[in-house]
Order: structure tokens, then C-alpha cells, then sequence
């Protein structure tokens, strides 16, 4: 073990651990400001606000021997016996100097800048900066380009921490940013045809501490305050990067990553930040619906419920149950799957239940330089739902092969859940359908397959529910709704209750609890699920560093999670 003094506190840190001084100094709530450094990015010193005294302590006198000048504690590794001063005079002077030195031609745009509520900037200002300013306020212009489809610059309010340049050169690989010009009248910069426009570009705008990059996508749009955070997954293919949804008045507004470092570290990509129209498409499906000939009947909720329950009875009386079949779509959670395959070998256990169609990304992976990956597989939670299927059905049935036995004869009656968040059948996929006697589909958006249905029952977003999704590595995590459902629609768990007939509200942990103490491969998940997520098949992850101040190696001053030591002159959690 090694141990640091900061500011007359010890600190033991593992032989193993790679720290720098301020990660150290977070862990006894000494907060030391930053704009350059980020744990995911190279390190440049180039902000120089980090600046403190270090020295040394003699393990067999005690004697101290401080370095005559300041350095950078993001640049100065934790090594046993060195000693750190975080708040001396010297220290608080060139905080003071740095920060006034970037105020003097920083515009003070700030009610009509995105970033205020979370800047770093009007933070520190308040805990390290002078109390009144001491140059005239210049006149601005707060003038924005675009550098990409997703990317604004307001570069009047840079303050040239190169974070976003080292982001694209060493993260996403594109390069495609950079610093031109020099001193005074340096820029960040695109090359010139090369715009920012890869499926990472989104991590620069989040990258910023203040408001120089600013998302096309959310600008003007809502003030930070206003928005209330929930901790969620991705579910736009198999990574399941952990994520924050930020929403206010019931309305879904931006999408930010989450740091795990068992799923996707710092990052997300640009489909899940950004492709997310189906939440609130105006064409989403808002009640259970009956085929009349040539129209659609709208049915109260426990009328169409009892029809559903009718239909799928009578298929049962029928033949048994061994032509229903039961399709389970890969984005629903652990929890929705093991409630509606319950609610399937009730009706009868010859049900025959298959996973339903996987979306799979025609060109594959797409591997950035840092790693992150985006998974050809477009499906959150095919291998949670595998299991629970193996484990109540006890073999393998897939979207290929229903069609088969569909063409063939063998199933004549169909319940499909779908809840794809775009286009995710065919023509010719649809047509095998035409065959069944009796197809009810659930689904938030019409489809092909749904105009053909005799029974429509309206499905949610991921948004709009909670629950758990397993990964394509095992990594199982748990998210929180964010949003109500439509009008017209409950929430899937809650749908599968009403019709297996369980009493009460659905509970997504109640739910997980049952299912770890029958399914041995969900049995970790029996205590719940943390943050980071558990690997249900390796039994290992990394578990993020916290302190009292949040997540240590967390880039952004978020909601939840404190990573720069900001003052926190607004709660905007709170309002």
C-alpha cells in the first residue's frame, strides 16, 4: 500500500493502482478543479488550473521537502510518501489567475448559452475566481458554425482544454478536429471537407465544460434545471451502453452517456443518443384494437384484455396449444419475458414460445480506435430472453424456424410481442402470417405484420418502463421509467399481469427477486442489481471508484454524479 498525504489527510492506495493526484485528493473530498483531464483521454496539462504544491515525506525522519514550484496534479502520478496541498495561498492564487485569465475574453452570454446550469466555468467562478471582475465586459458575438450534422461551436466561449481534438483522435479515430492558429487566436477547427460527422461525434459535445460545443439536436431546446434525470440502458443494439435520460413535462429532451466500466466506459454512439423518434411518434398504437372486416374497433382496457385472453383460449381449445405459438420480442426485459412465458404454459404447456425476430446490422460490428464497439446485433435483451426461454421451455426455438412451421402448417394461431423501435419486417415475412388463424400482435408503432393482425395491443418504450437487460456479454442492468406511457398504453409488465390475473401493481425487482430464485442463471440477481451492472456469466466486473462526491472517474458534472469538484450553487436535481 501506498500512502499520500493531502492536505495533513492520509490516503492508502493499492500497489496496483495507476492514480494521479487529483483522483487521490477526491478520495478524501479535497476537490482540485480541472478542465483539461479526463481518465479516458491523454493527458496535456495545458489548462494549468490544476496547479498545486507537492513534496515529499521522509519515511525515516519525517521531514517534508516541497517542490519550490506548483505543478500539475492531473500530469504528477500518486507515488507512497509524496505530500499534496490543495488550498495554500500559492495555490489559490493561481486559481484565481487562471480563471481570470479565461474570463477576460469568455462572453457572458450565459442566460442564452445551453450550458449554463452545468458549466464549469460559472462553478468555479464562484468557488476559485475573483469576487468582482476586474476588465471591462467586452462586447460578443457568440457566433456558431457547424462543425457536423450534430456538432455546433460557439468558439467565443473555448477555453481550449483540446479535450474534443484528443476525443477524435483517440476515441472514435476520426481525427477530424483540430486546434488552428496559436496563442491568442487559437480555434478548435475542422479540416476543411472532413466534418465531424462519425456515430461518435455526440461524446464531443458532452466533453465540454463549457459551452463552446453545444448539440445541434438540443440547443435552445430546455434549461438543464428543468429536467429530471433517470438512469437507464440503451437499447439500440447489444452493447447496452448505461445511460441518463433526461426529461421534463414528460417529454424525453437529450440522452446522455453513463460511466460503467463493464459496458461502454465514458461513451455512447449517436444512434442511441440521437435515433429516438419512436418514443413519441405520433402514429404510436394507444389502445387494444379489434379487426371489424375493414376497420378497427377500439376496445376499453379490460374488454380487450378479455379479448385477448378469449382468443388466445380458443386457439388453446382448438388444438391444445400446440399450433399457439407465443413470440418474444428481444426488447423486452428479463422481467416482461419470464411473465408472459408464466402467462403462456398456463394457457397450456404444449405453447410453443420462440424468440422473436433479431434485427442484425448488415455490415457487421463497427470497432472504434478506443475500442467502444456498436454491435451489429440491434437487439438490447436477446440473450435474457434466451435464457428465460431455455429455462421455462427447455429448447430453442427462433424467428427462422416459426416461419417455417407457420408455412408448413404446424402453427395456426400467433401472438407476437414486437416493440422494435423502426421498421423491423418485410413483405414476405409479413405474407407467411396470412396463414394463421389467429394473430395477435403487440407493438408500439403499426407495421406490416400488425395491419394484418386481428388483435392489436399497444406496447411501450424502453422509456417508458423499468426493468433489466442482459447484453451480448452477459452484463445484466436495470433501468428506471422515465416517462408515462401514452395514453391508451400500460407498460408490457404490466399488461402480462393483467392477463396471467396477478393482483396489484408490476414491480420490476419483485419480479427479478422470483426469477433469480427459479432461473440459476439469473441467481447474482437475487440481492438486486447495482449500478454497473452484474456479468451473470463470468461472475466478475469492474466496480466504479465513488467517494462522497459521485463517481471519481466520471467526466461531466451531471445530475447524480460529481466528478469536477463544482459548488453546487443550483441544485438542479432538485430544482
Amino acid at each position: 500500500m501506498a500512502t499520500i498525504i493531502v492536505d495533513g489527510l492520509e490516503v492508502q492506495i493499492g500497489d496496483d493502482e495507476r492514480l494521479n493526484l487529483i483522483q487521490v485528493a477526491d478520495r478524501v473530498h479535497k476537490p482540485i478543479p480541472f478542465y483539461c483531464w479526463h481518465p479516458g483521454l491523454t493527458v496535456v496539462a495545458s489548462c494549468r488550473m490544476c496547479l498545486v504544491e507537492v513534496g515529499t515525506k521522509n519515511k525515516e525522519t519525517g521531514k517534508i521537502d516541497m517542490l519550490p514550484r506548483l505543478v500539475p496534479a492531473c500530469q504528477t502520478p500518486a507515488k507512497d510518501g509524496t505530500v499534496v496541498v490543495t488550498d495554500s495561498p500559492k495555490v489559490r492564487a493561481n486559481q484565481n489567475f487562471v480563471q481570470e485569465g479565461l474570463l477576460l475574453d469568455h462572453p457572458v452570454d450565459c442566460p442564452i448559452c445551453d450550458q449554463a446550469g452545468e458549466c464549469w466555468l460559472q462553478d468555479y467562478y464562484f468557488n476559485y475566481g475573483h469576487k468582482e471582475r476586474r476588465a471591462d465586459v467586452k462586447p460578443f458575438t457568440s457566433q456558431r458554425r457547424d462543425l457536423g450534422p450534430h456538432v455546433s461551436l460557439f468558439a467565443d466561449r473555448c477555453v481550449m482544454c483540446s479535450r474534443c481534438v484528443r476525443f477524435t483522435r483517440e476515441v472514435s479515430g476520426g481525427g477530424e478536429l483540430m486546434v488552428i492558429d496559436r496563442g491568442h487566436h487559437a480555434e478548435i477547427d475542422v479540416f476543411e471537407g472532413f466534418p465531424i460527422e462519425d456515430k461518435m461525434s455526440g461524446n464531443v459535445n458532452d466533453l465540454c465544460p463549457v459551452g463552446a460545443l453545444c448539440s445541434t439536436d438540443f440547443l435552445y431546446q430546455q434549461r438543464v434545471w428543468f429536467m429530471q434525470p433517470h438512469d437507464s440502458v440503451c437499447t439500440q443494439c447489444s452493447t447496452g451502453c448505461s445511460v441518463q435520460l433526461q426529461t421534463s413535462h414528460n417529454e424525453l429532451y437529450r440522452i446522455q452517456p453513463r460511466y460503467n466500466p463493464n459496458a461502454n466506459d465514458w461513451w455512447m454512439c449517436d444512434i442511441g443518443r440521437y435515433e429516438n423518434s419512436h418514443v413519441r411518434a405520433p402514429e404510436r398504437i394507444n389502445g387494444i384494437k379489434r379487426r371489424q372486416k375493414d376497420r378497427w374497433e377500439d376496445l376499453n382496457w379490460s374488454d380487450g384484455l378479455k379479448a385477448v385472453r378469449d382468443a388466445l383460449q380458443d386457439a388453446v381449445n382448438r388444438h391444445g396449444g400446440a399450433k399457439l405459438a407465443v413470440v418474444f420480442s428481444p426488447f423486452l426485459t428479463v422481467e416482461e419475458a419470464y411473465l408472459l412465458a408464466l402467462f403462456a404454459k398456463h394457457l397450456s404447456r404444449h405453447v410453443v414460445l420462440t424468440v422473436g425476430k433479431i434485427p442484425v446490422y448488415p455490415a457487421g460490428d463497427e470497432v472504434f480506435k478506443s475500442g467502444f464497439t456498436i454491435r451489429a446485433e440491434r437487439a438490447p435483451n436477446r440473450r435474457g430472453v434466451e435464457e428465460v426461454l431455455k429455462h421455462v421451455e427447455g429448447k430453442d426455438s427462433d424467428w427462422p424456424m416459426l416461419l417455417k412451421k407457420i408455412d408448413a402448417g404446424e402453427i395456426t394461431d400467433v401472438y407476437v410481442t414486437a416493440n422494435y423501435p423502426g421498421s423491423w419486417i418485410d413483405d414476405a415475412e409479413a405474407t407467411v402470417f396470412e396463414k394463421v388463424h389467429t394473430l395477435i400482435v403487440q407493438d408500439m408503432l403499426p407495421s406490416k405484420l400488425a395491419r394484418r393482425a386481428d388483435l392489436i395491443v399497444p406496447g411501450v418504450s424502453s422509456a417508458e418502463k423499468g426493468g433489466s437487460y442482459v447484453n451480448h456479454a452477459g452484463l445484466i442492468q436495470s433501468t428506471e421509467w422515465a416517462l408515462r406511457p401514452i395514453e391508451g398504453a400500460h407498460t408490457d409488465g404490466q399488461t402480462f399481469c393483467d392477463l396471467s390475473g396477478r393482483k396489484g401493481l408490476y414491480s420490476p425487482a419483485d419480479v427479478l427477486a422470483e426469477i433469480a430464485a427459479v432461473i440459476p442463471f439469473f441467481a447474482r440477481a437475487g440481492d438486486g442489481v447495482p449500478e454497473a451492472g452484474l456479468n451473470l456469466v463470468t461472475g466478475t466486473e469492474k466496480k466504479p471508484a465513488t467517494t462522497a462526491l459521485g463517481t471519481v472517474t466520471h467526466p461531466l458534472p451531471t445530475f447524480r454524479s460529481v466528478a469536477s469538484p463544482m459548488l453546487e450553487v443550483i441544485d438542479v436535481a432538485g430544482g
